[in-house]
């Protein structure tokens, strides 16, 4: 069941700009599903809503890169800090990405052993998923 997101149902979530996706709640995991292209002008746009979603207690965040189309070093700059900051409150951090292009630049980045990407959001949510995105 997914739980629609309004900026007023939750002080521990903050909406994106509409062209760069949407944050919402499923199965009590915060995921910010983002879309098109992630640059330099998008990440200022992004950050915003990541760093509320990576701020709580122990926070369980999905980021689905599946409508993703280009990630550029600053796309993987704030993934990278979502990741820490999740892990440093002792939370769970899933990556859903199935894009050939961006596997490949999380590979040469030598990233891809780091987040353990997942190819659907269905695989985010299939227990408690595998442990790498833990950083365990």
């Amino acid at each position: 069941m997914t739980e629609r997101l309004s900026p007023t149902a939750s002080p521990a979530l903050v909406p994106l700009p509409e062209p760069c996706g949407r944050v919402y709640r499923r199965n009590g995991r915060t995921v910010v599903a983002l879309r098109d292209e992630i640059d330099i002008a998008t990440a200022t746009l992004i950050a915003p809503a990541l760093d509320v979603a990576t701020s709580d207690g122990s926070p369980h965040v999905v980021v689905d890169l599946t409508e993703v189309s280009f990630l550029d070093c600053s796309g993987l700059t704030l993934l990278c800090r979502a990741r820490r900051r999740v892990l440093d409150r002792d939370g769970r951090f899933w990556l859903v990405c199935d894009c050939p292009r961006i596997l490949r630049l999380l590979r040469a980045g030598r990233l891809h052993d780091l987040f353990h990407p997942v190819a659907t959001p269905d695989e985010a949510f299939d227990g408690d998923g595998p442990a790498g995105p833990s950083g365990s």
